[in-house]
């Protein structure tokens, strides 16, 4: 089996596939991972490092596509490699399709075997390779929004921790899944009062139950039209952190709610990867990382954890590294064929939609995954 491992293109994507250590665990045991030249150096990671676990290193992004068994990477494929994928050919990465019907459609096209690191689930972990990145990218949020609340980046010109003889900075986090956990402990810790709004009661309450020492500053609400409007009005801040399997995420804020909230107060869209939770989101890169609709800031960054490289790839690595032995034991259609929450990770195959999200994305009735 060949591994190969493509430099990512997105922009502002500092990550990489495998660190060293991962590619290691497959290259003794005598599979072969090939590795473009300068994949690894926003990781910390150098060429040498990787010669130095056994890899391959290849000097274009054409030698990896054109000869890998199996392309692994990071974020989903960028218009200027479309030209590279090949038919029939594997690709195991975030893809988030139903957000991106143009590079699903050049898969299906292909007949590529997509396998998306989003989709994929586990009986202890429902996502065990989206958790880490989700973990992280919750944290980034409230980072995100604690320098653009600053008045000199256009918010209103709060200070997100707790200062005495200052109001507390108001922090409305939707969605209580590991996104949404990580965001609202953080803002806790850092003195925010937060009010948690989930469609269920049982996360509220695990979360209330976990974090007792916050009782004072945490508020716990039922996700309906309502309390999600009323809630925002009054924010500072606004984390949206849903996620919806293989789908677009709901519209949690239309843009006329929007236009209701404080001047320079912020929203951070955790779920622009996915298409966005409010109806004003548009995608940012950390270049140019946010916009202000209505005066209220928006960041929309679609790869958050691509700003700590050398913390989220050894996360991510991590998390892949128990599906790539699988592969490297049984081969790729097998692995998924023994493995149920692998294969909930396949998305497109053989020209058709498997996810259902994705096939009721493109109108259409998925095909069940069958080699």
């Amino acid at each position: 089996m060949l591994f190969g491992i493509p430099r990512e293109t997105k922009v502002g994507e500092h990550r990489v596939a495998i660190t060293p250590e991962t590619a290691s665990q497959l290259t003794c045991r005598n599979q072969t991972v090939l590795i473009q030249s300068g994949a690894g150096y926003g990781s910390g990671f150098s060429d040498d490092s990787y010669r130095k676990a056994g890899c391959n290193i290849a000097s274009s992004a054409e030698e990896v596509w054109g000869s890998a068994d199996l392309v692994v990477k990071v974020k989903e494929p960028q218009p200027c490699e479309y030209g590279l994928i090949r038919e029939y050919s594997a690709l195991f990465t975030f893809l988030h399709l139903a957000a991106d019907l143009p590079l699903a459609q050049t898969l299906l096209e292909k007949s590529v075997l997509g396998i998306a690191y989003e989709t994929v689930t586990h009986t202890d972990t429902r996502f065990p390779i989206l958790a880490p990145m989700s973990a992280i990218a919750g944290q980034l949020a409230v980072h995100a929004a604690g320098h653009h609340i600053q008045r000199a980046h256009g918010g209103l010109g709060k200070l997100i921790s707790r200062i005495d003889g200052a109001p507390a900075t108001e922090v409305v986090v939707i969605g209580a899944g590991t996104v949404g956990q990580n965001s609202a402990r953080l803002a806790l810790a850092n003195g925010a009062n937060v009010t948690l709004i989930n469609d269920t009661q049982d996360r509220l309450e695990q979360f209330a139950s976990e974090n007792e020492y916050f009782a004072d500053k945490l508020k716990t609400v039922i996700s309906t039209p309502d309390s999600v409007e009323t809630s925002a009005k009054n924010a500072d801040v606004v984390i949206g952190a849903v996620y919806s399997p293989g789908r677009r995420p709901p519209v949690l804020l239309k843009e006329q709610q929007i236009k209701k909230m404080q001047q320079g107060s912020v929203l951070v869209d955790v779920a622009v990867d996915q298409g966005g939770c409010f109806e004003t989101t548009h995608a940012t890169t950390y270049e140019d990382p946010t916009y202000t609709t209505h005066g209220v800031v928006h960041y929309a960054v679609a790869n958050m954890p691509g700003a700590v490289p050398k913390t989220a790839t050894a996360a991510l690595s991590n998390a892949t590294l128990p599906y790539l032995l699988q592969i490297a034991e049984l081969g790729i259609v097998a692995a998924l064929k023994n493995n149920e929450g692998f294969a909930q990770g396949v998305n497109t195959f053989k020209g058709n939609p498997v996810d259902p999200g994705l096939a009721a994305t493109m109108g259409t009735t998925p095909t069940p995954f069958a080699a």
